[in-house]
């Protein structure tokens, strides 16, 4: 039986991945001080949660008689608007080397979130290999970390996976609040009788990826010896008003958007689209749902 330890397993992703693991038979263990999530995330789950900062947390000593197969870190503060741009780099960056002591003194293979963030207004297709240019606090943070995990894979030989989650959407999200995927927003606003408002003109496009999808990449980063940071994409971009397109198709609604000018251009990406070769080449991981398939499963 594998015995796991995640990081910020009550959130989107992580609670997903948490009860996705138990249903295939793992031990489950999670750190979570719920400040950017929910513990109704995590209703259905069975193993042991502990409500905890995992900036003073001491992993050692805590869990000094327990044995770790694997380790997940998805825990960091996400929100891109957060204003305390040196808190935001301080906890994503400490909570990660502090991970990451830990998956070296137990000698654990660690997978960690990272984000397409570190891509900036970069070329697309992204390659993993091109330059980055992080906008903001949260990206920067990631490509901290990136650099950080290399630094511990070359001086201790532990096997570290960064998936560069491009744009997530999928039950558990909702408690995300405004740091939700735009399918979410927008499906809000229409439910709710409401124009979706979208920033002009609507063409910015996201390479959008189903939250089950980016559940089977860290299952596939589980079974790979190679260390490596990939993208987690689907290697197809959605424009704002396609999604307001197939929202309107799925919900069985007509509503025109609404446009407004955007306020954060200075750190705002306006595209992203991953290349999905190096994820396919070394974890053997492609995407499933398309973005109609996404949609229409996440809102039935």
């Amino acid at each position: 039986m594998v015995r796991a330890l995640i990081t910020g397993g009550a959130g989107f992703v992580g609670s997903n991945l948490s009860l996705e693991l138990e249903a295939q038979g793992a031990e489950v263990t999670i750190i979570d001080d719920l400040s950017s999530s929910n513990f109704k995330n995590l209703t259905d789950f069975k193993g042991e949660l502990i409500v905890q900062d995992l900036a003073t947390f001491d992993l050692s000593s805590r869990f000094k008689d327990v044995d770790f197969d694997i380790i997940f870190h998805q825990a960091a503060i996400t929100d891109t608007t957060f204003t305390n741009d040196a808190e935001m780099i301080r906890s994503n960056v400490e909570g990660f080397r502090k991970v990451a002591n830990f998956a070296v003194e137990r000698g654990v293979k660690l997978i960690y979130a990272s984000s397409a963030g570190v891509y900036g207004n970069g070329p697309t297709p992204m390659r993993e290999d091109q330059k980055l240019s992080p906008l903001n606090a949260y990206a920067f943070s990631k490509y901290l970390i990136e650099n950080l995990s290399l630094k511990y894979t070359k001086r201790y030989g532990i096997t570290t996976v960064g998936l560069r989650y491009f744009n997530v959407y999928g039950p558990k999200e909702e408690y995300k609040n405004k740091s939700a995927s735009m399918i979410y927003q927008l499906a809000q606003q229409m439910k709710a009788g409401k124009r979706p408002r979208i920033f002009k003109y609507g063409e910015q496009f996201r390479d959008l990826i189903y939250i089950k999808d980016v559940i089977l990449a860290n299952l596939k980063a589980m079974e790979t010896d190679q260390s490596c940071v990939v993208n987690v994409g689907t290697g197809q971009a959605t424009t704002f008003n396609q999604i307001i397109q197939i929202l309107n198709e799925t919900l069985s609604i007509s509503f025109k958007p609404e446009y407004f000018d955007n306020p954060y251009t200075a750190f705002y990406q306006n595209q992203t689209l991953a290349d999905t070769k190096l994820a396919n080449k070394l974890l053997g991981f492609k995407a499933g749902f398309s973005i109609e398939a996404g949609i229409k499963d996440y809102i039935s």
